[in-house]
């Protein structure tokens, strides 16, 4: 398990909720002093112990029954009450918590554990991409293995209104932000339409306040647009992706700059964080739910304008072989990049 090395271990203090879903376990985590939920997901196809008739559980969680996946995984209980999940709505800006000024420790001078890149940094001529769409474990993975093109990923909390929130913080579903992924990219290598398309794919952007499992607003499905360009053709392929699935699609879409009253749209996450499923311990888990549609040619939904400046990089055979899958295929994928051509 990896964990934040300069915390204590917080699965002594919580066993008996190694069941609870992600959501209900940043609270719980919360209540126990402990600096992360992350540490408590059950490994896939790891046999874990039934507790629904232990105290606690029985107690506490009466009315919580659900099984995801032949784990047996309570929901919807106290604890997602309290985090924002269970269909809660957003919290309000004067409601939301204060935050600090200091920004996230450790993060000044990171490289990418995959890429060996600064993380910050965006050098001359690339550009940025900022979504959300589930657990930002997964999320980062996906884009990180792309084959060309991309110079740093990085998880963080995106589109709240706490300045600097700890994953608690933004766990408790009452600072706004949702799990989001920054990308750093060489537009001449990786056009930001193959991101855009592996956003959709990669997750059920038409699931509310929540993606699979996860449940509460800090999992909301989300694109924030950096430039013009960014804003046309994330509606445009949502209008395309919407009607290929059939149901209503429920992703954000805002600019970054409609965050800059709250400090901005972005707060990078504990370095524990970065790249976690790439590091020796991690569980390997992910909550994305890919609904196993393709995103229709660009050239069908693209404002006729931007079809020169935006063709996609990535060719139809690369979707055929790497395309996301039913399942969170992500977690399970090399964490290496796909090597270009290797389709």
């Amino acid at each position: 398990i990896q964990l934040n090395p300069t915390q204590p271990n917080p699965i002594n203090s919580i066993q008996s909720m190694v069941l609870l879903s992600r959501s209900s376990l940043c609270i719980a985590s919360l209540l126990a002093t402990s600096p992360s939920c992350s540490a408590f997901l059950p490994s896939s196809g790891r046999s874990v112990h039934n507790i629904s008739s232990t105290p606690l559980v029985a107690n506490t969680f009466a009315s919580a029954r659900t099984n995801i996946r032949n784990k047996l995984t309570l929901s919807m209980g106290f604890f997602d009450m309290l985090s924002g999940g269970g269909g809660g709505g957003l919290i309000s800006p004067e409601k939301a918590l204060p935050g600090r000024s200091q920004k996230m420790a450790n993060i000044d001078g990171y490289k990418h554990y995959m890429t060996g890149k600064d993380m910050q940094e965006v050098p001359d001529g690339f550009e940025v991409a900022i979504f959300a769409n589930g657990c930002f474990w997964g999320s980062e993975k996906g884009i990180w293995r792309l084959p060309a093109g991309i110079h740093s990923t990085a998880v963080g909390y995106c589109a709240g209104f706490t300045p600097n929130p700890t994953y608690n913080e933004a766990c408790s579903g009452q600072t706004g932000h949702t799990e989001g992924v920054r990308v750093v990219f060489d537009p001449t290598k990786v056009s930001f339409v193959d991101i855009l398309r592996w956003f959709w794919e990669a997750h059920d952007p038409c699931s509310g306040m929540g993606q699979g499992n996860d449940r509460g607003t800090q999992y909301r499905s989300g694109f924030y647009y950096t430039n013009e360009d960014q804003k046309r053709l994330i509606e445009a392929s949502k209008v395309a992706y919407e009607a290929q699935l059939g149901k209503t699609i429920t992703t954000e879409i805002a600019s970054v700059d409609d965050y800059e009253e709250y400090g901005g749209a972005w707060y990078y996450a504990e370095v524990y964080h970065q790249q976690y499923l790439a590091k020796p311990g991690a569980r390997p888990y992910c909550s994305a739910q890919p609904q196993g549609v393709s995103l229709k040619p660009f050239e069908e939904w693209a404002p006729e304008d931007l079809v020169e400046k935006y063709q996609p990089t990535l060719p139809e055979a690369f979707w055929t072989r790497h395309a996301p899958q039913k399942g969170c295929s992500v977690v399970n994928s090399p964490n290496e990049q796909i090597e270009v051509g290797d389709w």
